[in-house]
């Protein structure tokens, strides 16, 4: 609860329940995946092109099949990639070394990051063929919003991944910031048993309020030596699909309380004056 004092009034503020901040969660793996990326899609709305400026409403879509081979494995990807070079208002970080998008079929080196490990094409799979992603010296990828093309910082109204060879629940999730870095909340996605498996989360809000995005893959690094295990599971990234990012953010609550309160605040000064102006015409 927050008090505000304004010419001898005391306004108590206390929390408000507005739906700004409710969710529909979109989990699907194995066999459902397809199913529930595709209810994602039909949630948020058609399909843009990848043009700069915001369009509004709809959604934007990555799957890194169109990344150029000049920056797929063994060249690290440019976070500002999909903001700069084919704007959908998406930049990429990782507290790691890089980001890597992984070589197509028919070249050097192999795919699906076999040029880290030999092994990775048998734990891994492409959800859209044929390339998937992940983080260099790090599990954990966050991706900001902006107007597509642009440096402002803008906000989404969902963002869903697809995930490769979830093994361990509880490891893989994606966790929602708002506007100040708040937390939305974090979510798990679905773990499955096997090799080669997909697994997607997709989480909507009632409008858009997000501002970043932080991925966790799993609790390790893909590396030459690393291998999974009982306790070590090693996650790969594909498609990325998310509402079409805008500036126009659905106030928090107590961002609505406060709009509330300047409108009382108003009416109670226009109440007050005119009352004033009825007692002097009065006497006049």
């Amino acid at each position: 609860m927050r008090a505000f004092i304004m010419g001898g009034l005391v306004v108590a503020l206390c929390a408000v329940a507005f739906p700004a901040g409710a969710q529909t969660v979109y989990s699907g793996s194995g066999a459902t995946t397809i199913t529930t990326v595709n209810d994602f899609r039909t949630a948020l709305g058609s399909l843009n092109p990848n043009v700069a400026g915001s369009l509004g409403t709809g959604r934007r879509e990555i799957n890194w099949d169109g990344v150029p081979t000049t920056l797929a494995d063994p060249n690290s990807l440019p976070g500002n990639f999909f903001n700069v070079n084919s704007p959908r208002g998406v930049v990429l970080a990782t507290p790691g070394t890089g980001l890597l998008v992984s070589a197509n079929a028919g070249g050097s080196p192999a795919v699906e990051f076999g040029n880290i490990n030999p092994t990775y094409p048998g734990l891994f799979a492409p959800f859209s063929q044929q390339r998937i992603f992940t983080a260099v010296g790090s599990n954990i990828v966050d991706v900001s919003f902006f107007l597509p093309g642009s440096t402002t910082a803008a906000f989404t109204n969902g963002f869903g991944a697809v995930f490769t060879d979830v093994d361990l629940a509880g490891l893989t999730t994606l966790s929602f910031f708002g506007a100040g870095d708040v937390s939305l909340g974090t979510f798990n996605v679905t773990n499955i048993a096997g090799n080669e498996t997909l697994s997607f989360l997709g989480v909507l809000f009632n409008g858009p309020v997000i501002s970043r995005v932080r991925i966790t893959s799993g609790n390790a690094i893909l590396a030459p030596g690393q291998q999974e295990s009982t306790t070590t599971d090693l996650v790969a990234m594909d498609d990325f699909i998310f509402g079409e990012p805008t500036t126009n953010a659905v106030p928090e609550p107590e961002t609505w309380a406060l709009l509330l309160l300047g409108f009382v605040l108003i009416g109670t000064q226009i109440r007050h004056r005119r009352h004033i102006e009825r007692l002097y015409s009065t006497t006049d």
